[in-house]
């Protein structure tokens, strides 16, 4: 994302210094904020920053080796491109529908057949996206090698083929790790220890055998006998945000602090007293489709489904069972 820069600013507040922007990682430190918040900001990077993912596949069929829930799981963690997610509804708020509908969700298809002797793969790229959608963006598979190609799902010996619907819907990573938006969250204060908040472990030299991060360079270092300062607090934390493609890194910052901004408003709204329906903006905190965990009502699937009619914890053979009867563990059925 590009934006215009801003001269004369006072400084006052927080203060945000970008220190390497590219296509997967935002680099930057943030001052004049306290601790408590830094690492509110960080626990909404890794866990509240909405995205799509499949999260139904409605099974067809599969001749592959593979079995339908481990096809399901694979195409999941697949990162779907959630440019401007806004545009789309929680399947829990949506006012067309009771399971999925094209406010709430993207459809994509998959249909592979191998006919040749060599064995064939299955890619991300194989997945088709169906019209209508909310917007032209949300729902593409995000393809990053230099062969276009994706994910590897499955693979396919002569005569196998699989034929699936993919639902995508909109969630976040606290109900699943799907839901992602980062795939790590670099997060450093104090460099130099000069709070003393760690205390190294070391056989002869601490500073040899703990070697400095390079964000030591952007504070001075501790003076021999400089005495210990009982008040200081941290106020400077270094940030590296790394996507994994289904949000640009500065976009996954900006929605971050969307989401804390309406969590606190939440906060602000309950302290006082306000007993209005719904709060400000219809925001009642980021959440993952209903219906998780199998406690909830997707309608009849929780997961995937195969032309055998299950719910996602049967077989074709009926509830927990095998062609050999119960299962060892004496169950019959997911718990």
């Amino acid at each position: 994302m590009d934006y215009d820069a801003m001269d004369g600013l006072e400084d006052v507040g927080p203060r945000v210094t970008v220190r390497g922007a590219f296509r997967d990682r935002a680099d930057f430190t943030l001052e004049n904020i306290d601790l408590s918040f830094a690492n509110s900001l960080r626990r909404t990077l890794l866990a509240e920053v909405p995205t799509m993912a499949i999260d139904l596949v409605e099974v067809q069929v599969n001749t592959s080796a593979l079995a339908d829930e481990f096809i399901a799981h694979r195409l999941g963690l697949i990162p779907l491109n959630s440019k401007n997610v806004d545009d789309v509804s929680y399947t829990r708020d949506c006012e067309f529908c009771e399971q999925y509908c094209e406010h709430c969700s993207v459809t994509l298809e998959l249909h592979a057949r191998c006919t040749g002797d060599e064995i064939m793969k299955v890619y991300a790229r194989d997945l088709v996206v169906a019209e209508p959608r909310p917007n032209e963006w949300v729902g593409v598979p995000v393809i990053t090698d230099s062969l276009g190609l994706g994910s590897v799902i499955c693979k396919l010996r002569k005569d196998q083929e699989i034929r699936m619907k993919c639902i995508a819907k909109k969630g976040i990573a606290k109900e699943h790790a799907k839901w992602a938006p980062t795939s790590a969250v670099g997060f450093e204060y104090d460099p130099h220890n000069k709070l003393k908040h760690l205390d190294y472990w070391y056989e002869e030299d601490p500073n040899k055998e703990w070697p400095k991060s390079r964000n030591a360079e952007w504070e001075d270092a501790p003076q021999d006998g400089e005495p210990f300062n009982y008040s200081a607090q941290p106020s400077k934390f270094y940030f590296d945000v790394e996507s994994i493609g289904n949000l640009e890194p500065d976009a996954v910052v900006l929605q971050g602090i969307k989401v804390l901004q309406q969590k606190l408003a939440l906060v602000i709204q309950e302290l006082s007293g306000d007993d209005r329906n719904g709060d400000a903006d219809g925001f009642s905190g980021p959440r993952s489709p209903d219906g998780m965990h199998g406690g909830g009502d997707y309608g009849m699937d929780q997961g995937y489904t195969t032309p055998f009619g299950n719910t996602g914890g049967q077989t074709m053979y009926g509830g927990g069972a095998t062609p050999f009867g119960a299962t060892p563990y004496g169950q019959s059925g997911w718990q």
